[in-house]
């Protein structure tokens, strides 16, 4: 058994990274919390690059260092095209000023989204989820790989699964958005599933279940 820590502080981002990974045979899936790595100052700094690649090689790389143990990354946000790629690699504080954490902080990035987008027809409200996921060893080896997933913004959220912009990014196919999907259809499509899949069958040669980006 392989022990993989998975180098975020966001619970729902370990949550999915887990049933994805339940997937492959022989690893162990644990976070930052369940070793009890206290949190740092130095965590804050992170994620200072332009693009989702660096900031998901920058976590993991950091992580496993601090840990002695593989770490893996990832670094994803919504793009969407009216907005020339907004809110992209600054996803997670987009709202111009709000100290919440967690769900108040999904909640404020989506209505500063709403806000957005409110005079924008609805044949130009398509966007894509983007996730780079990436692996590091103390030992200095590094491998990332990439996924994403086409959408649309809706007006309105719908559903409560998920986290972040999922109740608002719907997949016309599905005709739900990912927060009404089932966990284990929204690992199947999702961006990060896509990525994590990808990057694990780069490090193992094995394919797990549902697509490969």
């Amino acid at each position: 058994m392989t022990r993989l820590v998975v180098a975020t502080r966001n619970p729902g981002k370990v949550r999915e990274i887990r049933e994805i990974l339940s997937e492959v045979e022989g690893w162990e899936v644990v976070g930052l919390d369940d070793l009890g790595v206290p949190e740092s100052p130095d965590e804050d700094g992170l994620e200072e690059y332009q693009t989702f690649q660096e900031n998901a090689v920058a976590k993991a790389r950091y992580f496993a260092h601090r840990t002695g143990e593989m770490a893996l990354a990832d670094d994803s946000g919504l793009c969407v095209d009216a907005l020339e790629g907004a809110p992209g690699v600054r996803s997670r504080r987009f709202a111009p000023v709000d100290e919440a954490r967690g769900e108040r902080q999904d909640q404020s990035n989506n209505r500063h989204l709403l806000h957005l987008l409110r005079t924008v027809p609805d044949d130009r409200r398509t966007a894509r989820y983007v996730c780079a996921a990436a692996a590091a060893w103390p030992d200095g080896r590094e491998r990332v790989r990439t996924g994403t997933c086409e959408g649309v913004i809706l007006r309105e959220p719908r559903g409560t699964g998920g986290f972040g912009y999922d109740p608002l990014f719907y997949l016309p196919d599905e005709g739900r958005t990912f927060g009404e999907l089932p966990p284990e259809r929204k690992n199947q499509l999702s961006h990060r599933g896509r990525a994590v899949r990808a990057l694990m069958r780069s490090i193992t040669g094995v394919d797990g279940k549902g697509p490969i980006a």
